[in-house]
């Protein structure tokens, strides 16, 4: 395994496209890889603990149990990082996936758990959670409908979806607008900060102070709200000092109309592992191989059923930490691995946790814009390389993204539909995704067959780089 990191013209070959200073198998120094590792939990934290604590609050019969819900989802987040690094048999796909709480499943959570309680929630996620792990064992059959266009149009959607959010983090108040203190001079100026930090030492520095870019801006936004005295400390001081967690604490029911719901919803989110999964790999210059999705989605599947045991939502990969590996060029599953364990110990010790929950939104959401603009780019990223743009592979590119942006733009137009179809056609990635899976199947010229791997212009990825050499050997023996 290699250890020493890549040269940036090496990072940078235009044959292979690839971003990295750290591969897949790298593994950086410990006194780079640990700060590496927090950076990845530092951009999903908010983003992992946020489903637990707004379901907590929405279900009033775990009032009390907010604390309990959310080092859950930590730890459970945590062990399923660790296998998506380094697996266990076939489930886990071997790369930086960092995993955590979905936003995906939070709406139909609080209305099942509103409607027939917790154990519903939980027994609801455990019981429809094979229907991801099918999806990984029949890839076979089921990859052809995800070729390069379909993949890359979902990871650009999971991108544009998620800048609301970022900007909501980054306006000081990540219930959006007219919550106390949105958009305000402090909020924007901190948000403000971190990005400018981020942004000068990732564009402007080599080395380690351009990997951990993201981190060090987060850091210095922290420690500047702290001075300002806008960090409340109080969560850390009623915080205890160790977690014990405690299987199927609330019970397990099955409501029928409710699995259901929860089945579709793990399709979806099949989607957007494939999608993280192939944004993650496009970082190295190269397609996902049918082993990575495989492991991918079965682990999503089998450590949502994990966390379902242990009171914890369903899980998924993180979109944010897709962007992260891209921005940085680390993409070592080394370093995701002690994210992994970082998250664990988090969950374990709540105190530690309450330290990072202080964090100010708008810190937060200074990295977090870059980051949610960075998964839009891996996007492109796949299209461009994969992808040729002609008028029938234009049209589905353009009219999804135009689907899915805009009933998230204009929810209003579902209003008059029944309340399942609006939850789950409400969103950007479901519409979207949807259409452009549709579309690519129904209009003609399409090449259904086509596999991640395989490129829609009839070149395969070997072939590029054999032109440019048989074009140099012509100039060379030209001259």
């Amino acid at each position: 395994m290699r250890s020493k990191r890549m040269s940036s013209s090496e990072a940078t070959d235009s044959r292979t496209d690839s971003v990295v200073l750290y591969g897949i198998e790298d593994r950086p120094p410990l006194g780079e890889a640990i700060p590496l590792g927090i950076q990845h939990v530092l951009a999903m934290f908010l983003g992992n603990v946020a489903p637990p604590l707004i379901l907590a609050g929405a279900v009033g019969s775990v009032t009390g149990e907010t604390t309990f819900l959310v080092q859950m989802a930590l730890i459970v987040a945590g062990v399923a990082t660790l296998v998506q690094a380094f697996p266990i048999g076939p489930v886990g796909a071997r790369l930086p996936i960092v995993m955590g709480t979905s936003f995906a499943f939070l709406g139909p959570l609080i209305g099942i758990g509103s409607e027939f309680g917790l154990a519903a929630v939980f027994g609801t996620a455990l019981l429809a959670a094979p229907v991801e792990m099918v999806m990984g064992v029949t890839l076979d059959r089921f990859r052809r409908y995800f070729p390069p266009l379909v993949t890359g149009i979902v990871v650009m959607l999971i991108g544009l979806t998620l800048v609301p959010t970022g900007m909501d983090y980054a306006a000081g108040a990540s219930a959006g607008p007219g919550a106390e203190g949105y958009g305000s001079v402090l909020n924007l100026g901190l948000a403000g900060l971190v990005l400018l930090t981020t942004l000068v030492l990732n564009q402007f520095f080599d080395g380690f102070l351009r990997v951990i870019s993201v981190f060090v801006g987060i850091a210095l936004g922290y420690v500047v709200a702290i001075a300002l005295g806008v960090v409340d400390f109080s969560g850390v001081a009623a915080a205890g000092w160790i977690t014990v967690p405690v299987p199927l604490k609330y019970g397990l029911s099955f409501p029928p109309s409710a699995v259901l719901t929860m089945a579709f919803l793990y399709i979806v989110t099949g989607m957007e592992t494939i999608g993280d999964i192939s944004g993650t790999v496009s970082a190295t210059g190269r397609d996902a191989t049918k082993e990575e999705l495989r492991g991918g989605l079965l682990a999503d599947g089998v450590m949502s059923m994990f966390g379902a045991v242990f009171n914890a939502m369903p899980n998924t990969s993180f979109s944010q930490n897709v962007g992260l590996v891209n921005f940085t060029g680390v993409a070592s599953r080394y370093v995701v691995g002690i994210g992994g364990v970082a998250l664990i110990v988090l969950g374990f010790v709540p105190k530690i946790g309450a330290v990072v929950s202080a964090m100010p939104d708008a810190v937060l959401g200074g990295g977090a814009l870059i980051l949610f603009a960075m998964i839009f780019s891996s996007g492109a990223r796949i299209i461009v390389q994969n992808v040729t743009l002609d008028h029938r592979n234009s049209t589905i590119l353009a009219l999804s993204i135009a689907l899915g942006l805009g009933v998230s733009l204009r929810p209003e137009l579902l209003a008059n539909v029944p309340g399942e179809v609006q939850t789950l056609f409400g969103s950007a990635l479901v519409t979207g995704g949807i259409s452009a899976l549709v579309l690519n199947v129904v209009l003609p010229g399409g090449g259904v067959g086509l596999g991640p791997t395989e490129h829609t212009d009839g070149l395969t990825p070997e072939m590029p780089m054999q032109i440019d050499e048989e074009m140099a050997d012509t100039a060379s023996n030209d001259d």
